[in-house]
């Protein structure tokens, strides 16, 4: 089965935690590991003077693999274009949330294994990252040029189409500190 859609995990579920009686089961096991390897690409050591994000303009969750997936087309595109040295790239949301689903069983008998509702916790399936809103989710900073902005801006927009939610891109200049 794929990934069950957005609307059965809503921003107002429950948080990931829970308390029971016995202090062993308030930890939830067997979480899945995230699917974001890196969450900062490009020339790290180097000083950027312009800051190219996207931000969100709602409150939202976005999967772990989403993000992954937005972080490998940016990450793609900028190093053919703009070149590995020209660029930091970086993820400014971690996926803490647990998604849980309380699986069913199906089949012959199966009235008489289930449980339904009750103790319904569910699985740990996943995580996400919960945003609020005017929240940055991908940050890219470069050295300010017309051409270099519009492959950003490019880029960018790729990485929106891979994520929930409605989202806009924010160009602004670093601030340095020091």
């Amino acid at each position: 089965m794929g990934l069950r859609p957005a609307k059965c995990y809503k921003w107002d579920s429950p948080a990931y935690t829970r308390v029971a009686n016995n202090p062993q089961d308030s930890f939830i096991t067997g979480i899945p590991g995230s699917k974001i390897n890196r969450y900062e690409m490009g020339n790290l050591s180097a000083k950027f003077d312009t800051e190219i994000s996207v931000v969100t303009n709602e409150k939202i969750q976005v999967r772990h693999n989403a993000l992954e997936a937005s972080r490998i087309t940016v990450n793609k595109i900028l190093e053919e274009k703009v070149g590995s040295n020209n660029y930091r790239f970086k993820i400014r949301v971690y996926p803490h949330h647990i998604l849980r689903e309380n699986v069913l069983a199906t089949g012959a008998g199966a009235d008489r294994v289930q449980e339904g509702m009750r103790r319904a916790f569910g699985k740990p399936m996943g995580t996400a990252a919960r945003m609020k809103k005017n929240q940055a989710v991908l940050s890219v900073y470069i050295n300010e040029s017309e051409e270099t902005i519009r492959t950003v801006k490019k880029a960018l927009k790729t990485a929106i189409m891979k994520l929930p939610g409605s989202m806009r891109i924010v160009i602004k200049p670093v601030i340095s500190r020091g």
